[in-house]
């Protein structure tokens, strides 16, 4: 079992922040609250008293034009540097890159990230947060899950609405053009959404992990992320706050998510043909089982506990929207591009990221195309940012 036990932490660690290197100069972080007093919706429907978290990392200049913003993946948040205590375990996920001295170096820059809407994970203390799981200021209720059941239910957001948010509390801190927005995954789409509605504002991205391609075959795969939260009874078509929540196929759709961003080079590393518990075969009863299985499933487990089902819903449909309209917005970027890919990413294949680079070039933007060494596809865009570290800070420097 301590294998086990020792393989679920790495999991839980490696697919959600980082762990911090060794090397690592740490950073105090501390996550402030960003309200709004209303918000207007993509879809036109307003809300009261929005609240997203943020954390800030070096300082703002007088002029206010050192500025970077960060953004977050699916199942991340506005952690993506630093510590918020010296005893803490593992630093942000981007902690490789940001810092004094390194990449993205906060000696010269000062860099914010904040939570998303709708951000996963609302019963994590370190998240702020304004999602289905929120009480509605006008009921004193959660919103809940917007459905011909629930027609008040939260509103359906995209990555757009992210990135108003964002621009708002940019806005509040008074400062007028970014030197870059940065992003994995699906911060990698709110970074392509930054540059192509405020071409003026954003002086250059980077773009990790991500394409932006109308690509259904990732929208059914974000869709059989979250199937398992639909199949259990205690999601109850999203009403389940003040009552037992879908514990079960949430950890369920954490585990595909995990799976999917590794590669099956890594789970055979990892994991081979290992029994999870010793003379427990798998051949002698169903209630055995693998090492690979039990491991996924205990680190599904683990990060369901501060996870909300219904957010993790929400994500979904904003990551499956901004396939709409995605090659029009292409041609509006005009900053500079830096775009780093994993050759085994299985969420964002190298080719759709090609063809995105492809894409933004063709309207004479310069783009730089990176490849990351690793065996953890998608997830390198996150763990393996170290060997990237020449190329960002020459990027930066141009």
């Amino acid at each position: 079992m301590s294998r086990l036990i020792a393989l679920t932490a790495l999991l839980l660690v490696g697919v959600l922040p980082a762990q911090t290197p060794a090397w690592a100069q740490e950073l105090i972080a501390k996550k402030q609250a960003f309200e709004l007093a209303s918000f207007t919706t993509q879809s036109g429907r307003s809300l009261k008293n929005v609240k997203v978290g943020w954390e800030g990392y070096g300082t703002l200049n007088a002029d206010k034009s050192n500025a970077i913003l960060i953004c977050h993946f699916f199942s991340g948040n506005g952690h993506a540097a630093g510590k918020y205590a010296e005893a803490d375990k593992a630093a942000g996920y981007w902690d490789a890159i940001i810092g004094p001295g390194k990449a993205i170096d906060t000696n010269k820059y000062f860099v914010l990230s904040s939570d998303t809407l709708v951000n996963l994970s609302p019963a994590d203390p370190s998240v702020i947060t304004t999602g289905p799981a929120s009480i509605d200021p006008d009921t004193g209720k959660p919103y809940g899950y917007l459905s011909a059941q629930n027609e008040k239910g939260f509103p359906i957001v995209s990555i757009r609405d992210f990135v108003e948010v964002q621009k708002r509390l940019v806005d509040s801190l008074g400062i007028k053009k970014l030197v870059m927005v940065a992003g994995a995954s699906m911060g990698g789409l709110q970074t392509y959404e930054w540059a192509a509605t405020y071409p003026d504002m954003v002086g250059r991205i980077m773009a990790v992990v991500a394409s932006a391609e109308a690509d259904a075959g990732l929208s059914e795969w974000v869709d059989i992320w979250g199937m398992p939260i639909r199949l259990d009874p205690k999601w109850n078509g999203g009403d389940y706050y003040g009552k037992e929540p879908p514990l079960a196929g949430l950890a369920q759709s954490l585990k595909i998510v995990t799976l999917h961003a590794q590669t099956n080079a890594w789970a055979t590393a990892a994991f081979g043909s290992k029994w999870a518990k010793d003379g427990e075969s798998p051949r002698a009863s169903f209630s055995n089982r693998y090492l690979v299985e039990a491991a996924l499933e205990a680190a599904g487990a683990g990060r369901a506990k501060t996870s909300d089902a219904n957010s993790f819903l929400y994500l979904v449909r904003a990551n499956q929207l901004f396939a709409e309209g995605a090659a029009d917005r292409l041609k509006a970027i005009k900053a500079p591009a830096l775009m780093l890919y994993s050759p085994g990413d299985l969420v964002f294949p190298a080719d759709s990221v090609k063809r995105t680079a492809e894409a933004i070039k063709s309207s004479g933007t310069p783009v730089e195309l990176i490849a990351l060494e690793g065996n953890r596809g998608h997830l390198d865009g996150v763990v393996s940012l170290k060997q990237a570290e020449k190329p960002i800070s020459a990027f930066l420097a141009k």
